[in-house]
């Protein structure tokens, strides 16, 4: 936990993702509830934040930006921490669309928009999860 309290607006802090060379602090929601909830609500993410959803088996995964507040990049990644399927500058103006990747994922990374393009991330990039 940081700071060893959360805000009470966020999800538990559960770790860390690191893509490339880039470590990004990550809440976790790996139950039903804190994954409905994601990120909406949230007023922002800081640059080094993201939430790290985690589904107890590989699937298509769908996401849309109800309730959102800032554009974010969703990263789809397989169970073999494989990055399969990203979805750039999502913007809250795009609900009630919703976006999948066309391949199995057991993990999805959202993270501040432009974080992919800056850092960049690419399909096949292989990750590190400590959650």
């Amino acid at each position: 936990m940081r700071g060893g309290e959360n805000p009470p607006d966020k999800g538990d802090v559960g770790g860390y993702v690191t893509v490339g060379s880039v470590k990004v602090l990550v809440d976790v929601a790996d139950t039903p509830a804190l994954r409905e909830q994601g990120l909406s609500g949230r007023k922002s993410l800081e640059k080094g934040e993201g939430m790290l959803f985690v589904f107890d088996t590989p699937g298509i995964y769908s996401f849309w930006m109800k309730d959102m507040n800032f554009p974010i990049d969703i990263i789809w990644i397989n169970q073999n921490k494989k990055i399969v399927y990203i979805k750039e500058n999502v913007t809250p103006g795009s609900f009630p669309q919703a976006f999948a990747s066309t391949e199995n994922a057991q993990y999805v990374l959202e993270v501040p928009a432009g974080f992919s393009a800056r850092n960049n991330v690419q399909v096949g990039d292989i990750i590190d999860l400590v959650y």
